[in-house]
């Protein structure tokens, strides 16, 4: 008998790690999206139901993110019928936490799950890029480590170009989201056009330096590395309230460094204990609310598994 749903979830990821913008990314623990896919008759992806999203997200499967990953995973599967996807995001909107990925990525994975998951992760990767293109341009550094787990390498849009790297023992992140929305499209509409060959030269000294730091294991130099960053977070400062005070405040309390979190507004601290990015967390969420700005903090580590699936009836 044929499966009539399946569910997956995704993970939540940051992005960039500071100094690798576009090419560097990781797979956190929690928070992530869920999605169930539903076996119809009729071809094709439609929303069922968006969950936690505050209405906000589109209902229009061509403009969805996950509707478009379950679209294109249809085709891959050569499958005649469709699926109705029901969306439950437990990650904010706009908050640099790959959001859009997330519900990609977790469609194509539930969908996959639905027919017999005949597909590898690495088979799937095309349909989840497909979908988070639908919202924030055509590259894979929240989708690939969303899907993969762990920390990654992106050197492109294939699975060939994509390359895990090593999760240090004792590394754990505080994340704060403040409750301000920056769209991926702003954050990157402030970029510089070009770039000065000093600065080439030292952002990718930083992304070496941070590349050697995660295959030594050592988190004091990933963090000091990750910091390094002379083009994208000078230029996006601005859209992330009071970061250097963040920065400042969760540094006194044990943190090895703060960087913008993908697109942000979401700050990522690093830490080398559990208890460490706990107060690390609280402090940073105080700020904020000291300052009268709502967010929301957690304490967490790097996911090793990335996208998985949760039931299959």
């Amino acid at each position: 008998m044929a499966n009539t749903s399946a569910e997956a979830f995704a993970p939540a990821t940051v992005a960039n790690l500071g100094v690798g913008f576009d090419i560097l990314g990781l797979a956190l623990q929690e928070p992530g999206d869920t999605v169930r896919a539903e076996r119809r008759t009729e071809p094709g992806a439609v929303i069922a139901r968006i969950e936690g999203d505050g209405g906000r997200l589109p209902l229009d499967p061509t403009k969805n993110t996950a509707c478009v990953a379950a679209r294109e995973t249809l085709k891959l599967l050569g499958a005649a019928q469709g699926v109705a996807l029901t969306i439950h995001k437990d990650l904010p909107l706009a908050s640099g936490l790959g959001s859009s990925a997330a519900s990609a990525v977790a469609a194509a994975v539930a969908v996959n799950a639905l027919f017999g998951s005949p597909l590898t992760c690495e088979e799937l990767l095309p349909a989840c890029i497909e979908g988070e293109a639908a919202v924030s341009g055509y590259h894979a550094d929240n989708v690939a480590p969303c899907l993969f787990g762990g920390v990654v390498l992106v050197a492109g849009t294939t699975a060939e170009q994509i390359f895990r790297l090593p999760i240090p023992d004792r590394l754990h992140l505080a994340l704060v989201t403040p409750d301000v929305a920056v769209p991926t499209a702003m954050a990157r509409a402030v970029l510089p056009k070009t770039v000065e060959l000093h600065d080439m030269v030292l952002q990718t000294a930083a992304v070496a330096r941070l590349l050697n730091a995660l295959h030594r294991g050592d988190v004091a130099d990933m963090a000091a590395a990750m910091e390094l960053d002379t083009v994208i977070e000078p230029a996006r400062a601005h859209l992330m309230p009071l970061l250097p005070e963040i920065r400042a405040a969760a540094k006194q309390a044990g943190a090895l460094g703060v960087v913008i979190s993908g697109a942000g507004p979401t700050l990522c601290a690093v830490c080398d204990s559990q208890p460490t990015a706990q107060a690390v967390a609280g402090v940073m969420e105080y700020i904020y609310r000291n300052a009268g700005i709502p967010a929301t903090a957690r304490q967490t580590r790097i996911s090793a598994e990335g996208a998985r699936v949760l039931r299959v009836d």
